[in-house]
Formats: structure tokens, sequence, C-alpha cells
């Protein structure tokens, strides 16, 4: 079992819901960024994604553009990415995850990119514009214990979310409306069904529900019919007013708010 899965599987197992955050490696700043995930690890994150930044994020809303905007013109890179995760490891055993893009990935170079990972203990990878029918040319066989998590959406069919569920490990990332990133003042019907459609089609795999997730609300009721939920440009956007601890203090409300 690996490191995502027995976080989850513990969690779960003590009555709790998880929760994962997205930051963008380097945003607001490259000075501090590591202190700053250790303590949102401390105020409730179960696991961290972090963000490669990327100028054509395309999946993402403008306020996780702005911060890899801000992220490369701070000089983030592939390898900063990198140091950080090994500073990270150095103090905390939750797990990290590695998102990004593939032009970035590529220009490193797959195989040296999943041999740095396991390297420096990586936990996962999330490459979203990877679709399901290219997996097998993109990743290679051995992923080096490297949970590679997919992501499922509203508008994928029951045979799709099969295929995605078989081959994504650590988590199925279920994107929870049709869209890019972004924080939603509510919770639709259609997402409910859809979500619990997931969890029908894919009852051994964890489902954890990201995108709009905004308030701890909002993560309560996905949390209901989920293993726990994905937030990242509500947090994201309080580091990009320099409410740091705001931004903490959310962490901790979404995580208490889920397990009330």
């Amino acid at each position: 079992m690996s490191n995502i899965e027995s976080t989850i599987k513990n969690e779960l197992s003590n009555g709790r819901k998880v929760l994962s955050v997205f930051l963008t490696t380097g945003f607001p700043a490259m000075a501090g960024f590591t202190d700053l995930v250790l303590q949102i690890l401390e105020a409730g994150a179960d696991m961290i994604e972090l963000g490669i930044p990327f100028s054509d994020p395309i999946a993402d809303g403008p306020v996780i553009q702005y911060s890899s905007q801000v992220a490369l013109a701070n000089g983030v890179n592939v390898e900063k990415v990198f140091n950080a995760v090994e500073e990270i490891k150095r103090n905390s055993n939750k797990p990290l995850i590695l998102m990004g893009y593939a032009n970035p990935i590529q220009s490193y170079g797959l195989e040296n990119f999943i041999r740095s990972c396991k390297q420096i203990d990586a936990d996962g990878l999330i490459v979203p514009d990877i679709p399901i029918e290219e997996y097998d040319d993109f990743f290679s066989e051995s992923m080096n214990g490297l949970d590679v998590i997919l992501l499922v959406s509203p508008t994928s069919e029951d045979e799709r979310i099969k295929l995605i569920g078989n081959k994504s490990r650590g988590f199925v990332y279920c994107v929870s409306v049709k869209g890019i990133t972004g924080e939603r003042n509510s919770v639709s019907d259609e997402s409910i069904k859809y979500i619990q459609k997931v969890k029908r089609i894919l009852p051994d795999k964890n489902i954890l529900v990201g995108f709009g997730v905004s308030s701890p609300k909002i993560a309560r009721t996905y949390a209901e019919f989920s293993d726990g939920v994905i937030v990242g440009s509500a947090i994201v956007k309080l580091l990009s007013e320099n409410k740091v601890k705001e931004a903490i203090d959310f962490v901790s409300s979404i995580k208490n708010g889920m397990n009330y």
C-alpha cells in the first residue's frame, strides 16, 4: 500500500475525511515556501499537491494561472520543485503529490523526471493534460512506486470512468464541475449525482473531489458522498492577498468542517 493510500485509509478508519491542498510551488515567493507548506500540513492538510508552474495551465482558472505566472517570474522550475519536495520531506512524512502539465515534464525528460521523483521520495503525480487514451504512450511501465492519479469529470462516460479508475493509483481525482479550477458558491444536485455515480462505478477506489471547494460547507457536502476534498484556488487566492494566517486558518476550518 502506498503512502497516499495508507494515509487515506488511516483517516477514513478514524472517521475523518481527507483533505488535500494544492499550492503552486514558489508562490507567493520561493523564500519561506517550504515553511508555508509545513504550516498548512500542521493545520490539517493530509497531503499536498505541489503545482509545477507552467505558462499555459489550460485546466486552471485565473487564480492558479496568476500564481503560475508569479512563480515563473520567481524563477521556479522543475529542479526547484524537487528541492522543495526534499526539504518538506525532511520534516514531514505526509504525502506530497506533484501536479504538472506534460510540456515541462517532457522538457525535463520523463525518465529523468520519474527517477528524480523516486530520489526525493515524492508520492504521486498528476498530469491533467494527458488523457486516458495517451496514458500508455506517456507513462512508463514502471513508475518506481509513484502513484499516477487520474481525473474524471462530469462529461466522462461510465466506460471511461472505469478505464480511468483501473489506471489511477492512490485516489481518483473527481472534478466536481464542468470547466476550469476556481471557487464556486454552491453545490448542484447534478454534481452530487455525478459523484455518487463515480463512487458506484469505482467502489474500491478512493475518491477525492476538487474544483470549486471554497468553504467548509461545500467541503462537508462533497465529503458526505466521497472520501474527501481537494482545495486549491480558495487558498491560493488568500496567499495572493498576503493573507497567510487566514489561509492556514482556512485549511483548519475545511478539515474540521468535514469532520464535525
